[in-house]
């Protein structure tokens, strides 16, 4: 069980922050902007939550903050062997298949896409768009570490599903897609007359 007695440690006041293995690296390190982006991906799906508050889709939302603390205890974790043990919390498939299968869950009742959409339509939907958008960030970060260092197969397929997860979800709130706002390629050119330049 997590313990926080003590909130300010002052042990990152040099600009370093630890890490599960006991080693420390410098705040602005490549593991640390992806724990962090993941930190915000949390975050905006905190806020979509309060938007859905009673509904189905909130207890979902919940679930996957819990996966995504897990996520970043896998990032934080340095090292090769992505084996979860008694205290070692790593991503597993089992967590990718969960999103999956949801995803298929909600993909049931969508209207069918008929051109790309905007980020809107209902608060609700806004609001997990922009937490999609902020997972889409994380996964750049997160593929940017895994250029240089091993990070768990596992917790990069979370990451890229989760975007997949949260944008069914956003069509789903606006009316199985039935809210949704479509682009419209080129609906504000301005398109000189022909007689312009006469």
């Amino acid at each position: 069980m997590v313990r926080l007695n003590k909130i300010y440690t002052r042990t990152g006041d040099g600009g370093t922050t630890g890490l599960v293995d006991g080693s420390r690296l410098p705040k602005h390190d490549a593991r640390m902007e992806a724990i962090g982006a993941i930190d915000e991906v949390n975050s905006a799906i905190g806020l979509a939550i309060c938007t859905l508050q009673g509904a189905p889709h909130a207890a979902a939302l919940a679930h996957i903050q819990n996966d995504l603390f897990d996520l970043g205890a896998d990032l934080a974790t340095p090292g090769d062997d992505f084996a979860p043990g008694e205290m070692t919390l790593r991503i597993v498939s089992a967590q990718v298949e969960w999103l999956e299968a949801a995803i298929d869950t909600l993909n049931e009742d969508l209207q069918p896409l008929k051109s790309f959409i905007l980020p809107g339509g209902s608060e609700a939907a806004a609001r997990i768009h922009v937490a999609r958008a902020s997972v889409r960030a994380a996964e750049r970060r997160a593929t940017a570490l895994a250029a240089a260092q091993p990070v768990n197969p596992a917790a990069l397929a979370y990451i890229n599903r989760l975007s997949d997860y949260l944008f069914v979800l956003a069509r789903a709130v606006n009316e199985n897609g039935g809210g949704d706002v479509l682009w419209v390629p080129g609906a504000n050119r301005v398109v000189p007359s022909p007689d312009a330049d006469r």
